[in-house]
């Protein structure tokens, strides 16, 4: 599951008791990147505060599924499968629920995977794409021109943050998954906070 110790939910108590079973999904599952937090219930804490307000959250203009898709490209481009997997499903369920084929999903994660994706969707969404490449690849090169020419194709300044900051806290994930040698095993894939109403309901379901 990782490579550091981890609690599992049934020998959980106190304040990490209390956490699992805010974050938990079916049959009391917990995902292994909340897991891997169980020996400093804090960062488990901020962790989901930060995941939930980012990308499941009313205040976002940015369709959630295209919020999704984001996590899911900056992902790849960290060769993060255990990310890659599980908000690709979350993607592909919130898709079917607009009404998408499941051939319109295939089709974004192949442009995705050949960093193309211009193949999947209009200039202004590959725009938003190409940003979150640059600030994941390549940060220090980004200048105020790809801000500029995201408002000149539609993207105003509340959703330049919004990209902004679904690319940074994945950077964040991928890299806690990473580091920690964190994987899928007993995860229930594609869970996730969806009761965007209410900002401090964490379950997944």
């Amino acid at each position: 599951m990782t490579w550091i110790k981890t609690v599992p939910y049934e020998q959980a108590t106190g304040k990490l008791k209390k956490l699992y079973d805010r974050v938990k999904g079916p049959d009391d599952n917990v995902d292994n990147i909340m897991m891997a937090h169980s020996l400093r219930p804090h960062s488990m804490e901020a962790h989901m505060a930060i995941y939930k307000r980012v990308l499941h959250h009313t205040g976002n203009t940015i369709p959630k599924a295209f919020l999704e898709c984001i996590g899911v490209y900056v992902s790849i481009l960290n060769k993060c499968h255990y990310c890659v997997e599980h908000h690709y499903a979350g993607m592909a369920r919130l898709l079917k629920e607009e009404g998408y084929e499941e051939k319109r999903t295939l089709e974004i994660r192949a442009a995705l995977e050949i960093h193309n994706p211009k193949r999947a969707f209009d200039d202004k969404h590959a725009l938003m794409l190409k940003y979150a490449r640059f600030l994941t690849q390549t940060p220090s090169e980004l200048t105020e021109h790809i801000i500029e020419k995201m408002r000149k194709n539609g993207i105003d300044d509340g959703e330049i943050l919004e990209i902004n900051q679904v690319v940074s806290y994945f950077n964040y994930a991928n890299r806690t998954v990473l580091g920690l040698g964190i994987n899928t095993d007993g995860d229930i894939i594609g869970l996730s906070p969806n009761n965007s109403d209410n900002e401090d309901d964490w379950s997944h379901k």
